[in-house]
């Protein structure tokens, strides 16, 4: 198995800055991707980054964190990261990192199917 574990989140005022990381332990796969997901109150959780852990690291982005966000990783130390720039109100969210055990199709990034292990999320709050 597969264990991710989100470091603290925290609260932060609008327009500041937040790193989040995400350690995987375990199992190991020759080819995978990770990505962020978040889940704001009363709604459905969705994508906010993802990279493919081989070769270059292809990164892909939702729209609303695109030019602010930026997701890295660290293959040594098996971290995941989210620098979040410019930090909104509406990003206030718990953010869940997340492994897929295979190579990210384009077309599937944003959805959570291809993600089998998740953390347990860690919860982010952007004052106004």
């Amino acid at each position: 198995q597969v264990q991710l574990v989100e470091s603290r989140g925290g609260l932060v005022q609008a327009g500041g800055s937040l790193r989040l990381s995400c350690a995987a332990s375990g199992r190991t796969f020759s080819t995978y991707a990770m990505g962020w997901f978040r889940q704001a109150p009363g709604q459905e959780r969705e994508f906010v980054a993802a990279i493919s852990w081989s070769g270059s690291g292809n990164t892909y982005y939702a729209d609303s964190v695109k030019g602010r966000f930026t997701i890295s990783r660290d293959n040594a130390k098996k971290s995941l990261y989210l620098q979040m720039n410019s930090l909104k109100p509406e990003d206030t969210a718990v953010y869940y990192c997340a492994l897929a055990p295979r190579p990210l199709i384009v077309t599937m990034v944003s959805s959570e199917l291809p993600y089998d292990y998740w953390g347990q999320g860690t919860q982010v709050t952007v004052s106004s």
